[in-house]
C-alpha cells in the first residue's frame, strides 16, 4: 500500500541573498523527500530574503529530519512552520450575514419596527408566503450527532463541527444557499429525531450528515415521514448521485450499457446502501455487495442485491465501488483487467487510482474526484425552488444525468468548483420535482 495524503506546511527561511544558497534549501527538501509546492519572497532583510515554502511531507519525524538538515546550513534559517489548514480553520469558515443595507433610521423601520409587522402580518393571513417573504427556502439545517466523521468515525458534534463549516461554504458559494450546522449529540433514534421535528420550522430543507449507519436509515425515514420538506442523508444519497454520474460516463467510454452491468459494492454502510439503492433504482442489471457486518448484508438482500465475500465481488463486479474506511483494503491482485474501480473513502482509498489501473483497470477514481459535493449543492437548491417535500430517485437520476454531462472528455466527473454545474443541477433537479408533481396530480 502507498501512503496517504501528504501533510502540507509553511516553512518561512531567512536565506542569505547570494547565489547557491536557494538551491541549497530546495535540494535539503528535496533529500528529505519534501515536495515543493509555491515560492513566495516576502520582504528583503538586510543581506537576507524572507520567503514561504510551500512544503509537503507525509508526517512530523520527515519534518524534523528536514529542520535538522537545514540547521547544517550555512546563511539558511527556518523562521517557523505553519499549518495552514489549521490557519484556514481559524476563527471558523462561515459568518451569517444581511443581505438589505443597513445606513438610515428609515432602513431600521423597514426592516425590524414598525415596518416588518406588515410583513409577519401578510404571513400570518398567507402561511405559505413565508416562502416569499423570508430566507427560509434558502435556509438547509446541516444536522450531525458526530458518529461518523469522514473517515474519523465516533469522534462527536465538535470534532466534526469543520466539516458542517465546510458543507455551509460549499452551499453558499455553489448554491446561494444558507446551510447552517446543528449539533446533536445523542446516538439515541428517538430523541435526535424528535429535536430534528422540533426545530425544522426554521428550515427550508435538512440534510442529515455524518451520522452512523444503522441509525442513519431510521432517523432518515422517520424525519422525510414527519416532515413536509425535504430530508436528504448526503452520505447516503449525495454519494450515491455522484457515483451514478461517474459510471454514466464510464460505461460510455467502455461502449458498455450500466444496465446490463453487476456492479459490486465493497462496504455496505450508509454510502454503500445509498449507492446500491440508486443504481437498483436506475436499472443496473444487478448489485453484488460485501460488509464485514451481517446485518448490512441482510438489507442488500432486501433491496434485491445480492452478497459474497470480498473475493467474490471484486470477481464478479464489472463495475466495483468501495467505501469502507479502511485504506488499502483491496490488493491490486484483486483487480480485473477492464474493471472500473471507485475507491471513495477519504482520506485514503481502499486502492490508490494509480495502483487499480497498474493492476488493469479501465477507469479508476478516488473520493477526491468523485466527491459528494459535486451533488448537495443543486439538489437541495433544485428542491427548495421547486417547494418539494421530498428528493425522490427521479430527482437524483436527473442530477446525475446533468453531472455526467459535464464531465470534460476523458474524465468521470467535472470539477466540483465549475458553478455551471450546480446551476444546471437545481434546474434539472426542479423540473423533475414539478413533473412528478404534475404527475400525480392528474
Amino acid at each position: 500500500m502507498r501512503g496517504g495524503p501528504k501533510k502540507v506546511r509553511i516553512l518561512r527561511a531567512l536565506i542569505r541573498d547570494q547565489p547557491g544558497h536557494l538551491g541549497k534549501l530546495a535540494q535539503a527538501l528535496g533529500d528529505v523527500g519534501a515536495n515543493i509546492g509555491d515560492i513566495t519572497k516576502l520582504r528583503v532583510a538586510g543581506e537576507f530574503t524572507v520567503r514561504d515554502f510551500e512544503v509537503y511531507v507525509d508526517d512530523d519525524a520527515q519534518l524534523e529530519r528536514l529542520r535538522a538538515a537545514v540547521a547544517k546550513l550555512d546563511g539558511i534559517t527556518i523562521e517557523s512552520v505553519r499549518d495552514p489548514v489549521l490557519e484556514v480553520h481559524r476563527a471558523g469558515k462561515i459568518h451569517m450575514r444581511a443581505t438589505v443595507p443597513l445606513e438610515r433610521i428609515g432602513d431600521v423601520r423597514m426592516i425590524y419596527t414598525p415596518g416588518v409587522a406588515t410583513v409577519c402580518n401578510e404571513i400570518h393571513a398567507h402561511p405559505e408566503k413565508v416562502w416569499d417573504y423570508t430566507a427560509l427556502g434558502r435556509t438547509v439545517a446541516i444536522v450531525t450527532n458526530g458518529t461518523a466523521i469522514l473517515g474519523l468515525g465516533n469522534i462527536g458534534v465538535h470534532a466534526g463541527l469543520p466539516v458542517m463549516e465546510g458543507k455551509a461554504v460549499l452551499f453558499d458559494r455553489l448554491a446561494g444557499l444558507s446551510g447552517i450546522p446543528i449539533l446533536i449529540p445523542t446516538r439515541d433514534t428517538r430523541t435526535f429525531v424528535d429535536t430534528v421535528i422540533q426545530i425544522a420550522p426554521s428550515f427550508g430543507a435538512i440534510q442529515l450528515e455524518d451520522i452512523a449507519a444503522p441509525e442513519c436509515f431510521e432517523i432518515e425515514q422517520r424525519l422525510s415521514d414527519a416532515l413536509p420538506i425535504p430530508v436528504m442523508h448526503d452520505d447516503q444519497h449525495g454519494t450515491a448521485v455522484v457515483v451514478l454520474a461517474a459510471l454514466l460516463n464510464a460505461t460510455r467510454l467502455t461502449g458498455i450499457a450500466l444496465g446490463d452491468l453487476e456492479v459490486g459494492v465493497v462496504g455496505l454502510g450508509a454510502a454503500g446502501l445509498g449507492i446500491s439503492r440508486l443504481l437498483l433504482s436506475y436499472g443496473v442489471k444487478g448489485v453484488i455487495g460485501t460488509d464485514i457486518n451481517t446485518d448490512a448484508m441482510r438489507r442488500l438482500e432486501a433491496m434485491r442485491g445480492e452478497t459474497a465475500d470480498l473475493a467474490g465481488v471484486m470477481a464478479e463486479g464489472q463495475v466495483v465501488v468501495a467505501t469502507t474506511g479502511r485504506p488499502g483494503l483491496i490488493a491490486p491482485s484483486l483487480v480485473r483487467p477492464g474493471q472500473v474501480v471507485l475507491a471513495l473513502s477519504n482520506p485514503v482509498p481502499e486502492i490508490e487510482p494509480q495502483l487499480a489501473r497498474e493492476a488493469g483497470a479501465a477507469f479508476a477514481a478516488d473520493g477526491r474526484a468523485v466527491n459528494n459535493a459535486l451533488g448537495f449543492p443543486g439538489l437541495f437548491r433544485g428542491a427548495l425552488e421547486a417547494r418539494a417535500r421530498r428528493i425522490d430517485d427521479a430527482m437524483k437520476i436527473a442530477a446525475a444525468r446533468v453531472i455526467a454531462s459535464y464531465a470534460e472528455e476523458g474524465e468521470l466527473v467535472p470539477s466540483i468548483l465549475n458553478r455551471d454545474v450546480h446551476h444546471a443541477v437545481a434546474d434539472a433537479v426542479r423540473e423533475a420535482a414539478l413533473t412528478s408533481r404534475r404527475e400525480t396530480d392528474q
